[in-house]
């Protein structure tokens, strides 16, 4: 994919301050410290488009990003790290609900999981409510590059059995090596119609 143009637009938290529903929208989502913003800036070849932290419950707002001037990437809060402040938690729902059931031009969700985690019951709601709402979700694990093969690969069938779903529909990526970054890019045209 070549990518021309990839701006920040804005950040929200109600649907009065979202950009207007124009283009395509595809959602990011996963726990804190998953790698959403990596992930992100490595498929956009950019080094610093979305801000990464080492801290956990950084990304507190919706941010709006808007590529070659056809569809926006909307990087969601990350969910379940526990030194966030209740009443930022409390918030996180609503917020992201109202984005995900309200939103008209969104065409699905890339969904981060880290490999070297379980699933979580965290994950496993927002998966039931994924579901039920029947948004189209590309599976993604990240941090492919700290297992060994042999244990990403169970780690993957193992994520992929408490999702109900085969490994082999999970993408395996690395922020590091780019490893995944193509299968990525497949995945996203499928969701936004484009061959480019």
């Amino acid at each position: 994919m070549i990518i021309r143009s990839a701006k920040f637009v804005c950040s929200a938290v109600t649907p009065e301050q979202y950009p207007p529903d124009d283009l395509p929208e595809v959602a990011f989502a996963g726990r804190s410290n998953v790698g959403k913003s990596s992930l992100i800036n490595k498929i956009l070849n950019r080094k610093k488009l979305v801000r990464t932290s080492k801290t956990p419950g950084r990304t507190q707002l919706l941010n709006f990003f808007e590529i070659n001037e056809l569809w926006r990437f909307v990087d969601l809060p990350g969910y379940g790290y526990a030194k966030v402040p209740v009443e930022i938690k409390k918030r996180w729902r609503p917020m992201v609900e109202s984005y995900l059931t309200s939103r008209v031009n969104l065409r699905g969700m890339v969904w981060l999981l880290d490999i070297r985690r379980e699933v979580s019951k965290e994950d496993l709601h927002l998966w039931d409510w994924l579901q039920a709402k029947q948004v189209p979700v590309i599976i993604v694990v990240t941090k492919a590059d700290k297992l060994s093969k042999n244990k990403r690969n169970k780690q993957a069938a193992s994520i992929a059995k408490s999702l109900g779903r085969k490994a082999q529909e999970l993408i395996q990526f690395s922020a590091t090596s780019g490893e995944g970054k193509d299968e990525i890019w497949q995945a996203l045209r499928q969701l936004l119609g484009v061959d480019q």
